[in-house]
């Protein structure tokens, strides 16, 4: 049973979303932070186009990465350690989920809208959603976004103007995180690059339990402090 959110700040239980399409569970509402924390807090996410009205989903199955099991190839390991690039953390949030929006936007279509824009980059000021940037140089060459609940970190979205970027970015996200206490970064949907870096999917009841255990956690010393990140 598809749910029309209004004003009130709640969602559906994640399990009454639609076998067909998967995963679809409410439409409407809004992108305020409560709403959005909300909406992450129950294994809900936003994904919908500028076509298309506010939409909301908890798929079944779910992708998952364990941060420690990433498959580091060893030509992305050799390339980690070449210092060809510089990884940074929190430095450059607005730029890495711009660059995200307009890349997609030129290949396929995406479902990043100004609107999802300003409503992260709020959830960033308030210290809720980070960002891993790659650099070449003076140049912004890759990076990637999301929310920390606890010991979980959800991502949102990734890019890369420089071949293996995203994965160094990718690479960066999980030592980091693991260094400091995280052991699960929530993939939402499955694809072949994901699938390619150790994601797997679990069934939406499994991740759901372990959303609720996780985001009670607490992660060790500063995690987010904006600064360089060593691969």
């Amino acid at each position: 049973m598809l749910t029309l959110l209004n004003h009130k700040l709640w969602f559906p239980d994640p399990q009454q979303a639609l076998d067909d399409p998967n995963g679809l569970l409410a439409v409407g509402g809004d992108l305020s932070p409560d709403r959005l924390l909300l909406a992450y807090q129950m294994g809900i996410f936003p994904w919908f186009d500028k076509s298309q009205p506010l939409l909301w989903w908890s798929p079944d199955p779910r992708a998952v990465l364990e941060p420690e099991r990433l498959h580091v190839s060893r030509s992305l390991a050799r390339l980690a350690r070449s210092q060809r690039f510089k990884v940074t953390l929190n430095t450059a949030f607005e730029h890495v989920i711009h660059a995200c929006r307009s890349l997609r936007e030129h290949r396929q279509g995406t479902w990043i809208t100004r609107e999802i824009e300003v409503a992260y980059g709020e959830l960033h000021r308030a210290g809720h959603a980070h960002s891993i940037e790659v650099w070449q140089g003076h140049d912004l060459v890759g990076g990637l976004y999301g929310l920390n609940l606890g010991a979980l970190f959800c991502g949102e979205s990734m890019f890369h103007r420089v071949d293996n970027a995203s994965k160094i970015a990718m690479l960066a996200l999980c030592r980091h995180f693991t260094h400091h206490g995280g052991q699960l970064i929530d993939c939402q949907l499955p694809n072949p690059h994901l699938l390619s870096l150790g994601a797997v999917t679990w069934p939406r009841q499994q991740f759901l339990h372990k959303l609720k255990v996780l985001q009670q956690q607490s992660l060790t010393g500063a995690c987010w402090q904006p600064g360089e990140l060593r691969l």
